[in-house]
């Protein structure tokens, strides 16, 4: 499974402001970590503004701060604001033409994709954030 841009950025906002709720951290603090320009990133936060994930705060020791219940919201909450739901691929082949590999390739292939929704389904922010400290403790 491959996320989109958008969704990826999300969820490295989403991280970065969940890491320290009280803080406001700039736009340009995120875009410059993860290499993306400022108005492609501002799209994003938006989004996660709207859904009431973050808040704006403007001017001086502004930026977005994280509104969410890391406790309780999962990736699969932001990656579904961003994405179609999952669901399998079409079939390579037409069902008629399809061969018996066809089918089993596709079966696998669902399957792949109940265990990745019900993976992110189930792994919280603060999970989540538990992992990264464990990684950057690792680096």
């Amino acid at each position: 499974m491959k996320l989109q841009k958008n969704t990826l950025l999300a969820l490295y906002s989403v991280l970065e402001f969940a890491a320290e709720p009280s803080r406001h951290v700039p736009a340009a603090t995120i875009a410059e970590k993860y290499g993306v320009s400022q108005h492609h990133l501002a799209k994003v936060l938006s989004e996660l503004a709207r859904a009431g994930l973050v808040e704006s705060v403007r001017g001086v020791g502004g930026g977005y701060r994280f509104t969410g219940n890391a406790k309780r919201l999962t990736l699969m909450d932001v990656i579904r604001l961003f994405e179609e739901p999952l669901a399998s691929p079409a079939p390579a082949n037409e069902t008629a033409q399809a061969t018996p590999v066809d089918r089993a390739l596709e079966a696998v292939l669902a399957e792949i994709d109940q265990m990745a929704l019900a993976t992110f389904s189930s792994i919280t922010l603060a999970t989540m954030l538990r992992l990264v400290g464990r990684q950057a403790g690792h680096a």
